[in-house]
């Protein structure tokens, strides 16, 4: 089995030195590890000592950096929210907010590294999750620290006038859409890209959820109607 990459490397506040950049990767290993199993013979069929071992790492380290085998695959998990956080946060002030949102989600699911595999890995996961609370809590805990790190980025955006409930509101709205566009989208075999994809529904629920909120409104609204128009898929 091809090993999985994540959407992107863990962001950082600022240039990482050496030796957190080797920590940074070997969790990143375990988390490839991780997933490679999981899809294998499943959560239950799967020990911290085979992850670690898949791995290369001493069990020792496998608990340096988790409290548990489902804790492991949380790096490959984040990375997705990292990719499109990063990629918001590239939006000049002043620009409509709903346009600005649709861009990002639409290129991070779309991108080379999640379509050739990173939504494919995603979609595992999802349904191994179903049968496992752990890797359940894992996946929640994961989409609340995007959402909570999404807040001063859409601030930014919105400008210093937006109020801090709206803010935090869209905050919200976004990373919601794009869990439920995944797990959905996990629950089918529809292409990662296409009629049905994750980007597709990632969309129309971004539009659900955000199209009646006054901070979009007063910032402007996308280019297309969502009940006109279907999104754009890149």
């Amino acid at each position: 089995m091809k090993s999985p990459r994540p959407y992107a490397l863990p962001a950082g506040s600022g240039p990482q030195t050496l030796t957190e950049r080797r920590k940074a990767a070997t969790q990143l290993d375990i988390a490839r590890a991780a997933c490679e199993l999981f899809a294998e013979h499943g959560p239950d069929g799967t020990t911290a000592e085979d992850i670690a071992h898949r791995a290369g790492v001493a069990l020792r380290t496998f608990y340096r950096y988790f409290r548990n085998k489902q804790e492991a695959v949380a790096p490959l998990l984040a990375g997705g929210g990292d990719a499109w956080r990063a990629l918001l946060a590239e939006e000049a002030p002043g620009t409509p907010l709903a346009e600005a949102l649709e861009r990002a989600v639409t290129r991070s699911l779309s991108g080379p590294q999640a379509v050739e595999e990173g939504l494919e890995v995603t979609r595992g996961l999802l349904r191994a999750a179903a049968g496992d609370a752990a890797l359940r809590a894992v996946w929640y805990r994961v989409n609340q620290e995007s959402e909570e790190d999404l807040v001063p980025v859409v601030g930014r955006l919105a400008g210093p006038d937006a109020e801090p409930r709206e803010v935090r509101l869209l905050a919200a709205a976004a990373t919601d859409a794009i869990r439920v566009a995944l797990e959905l989208w996990a629950a089918t075999d529809a292409p990662v890209s296409g009629p049905g994809s994750p980007v597709e529904l990632a969309v129309l629920c971004l539009r659900d959820l955000t199209g009646a909120m006054p901070l979009l409104r007063r910032t402007g609204a996308a280019g297309a109607s969502p009940r006109s128009h279907g999104p754009t898929v890149v």
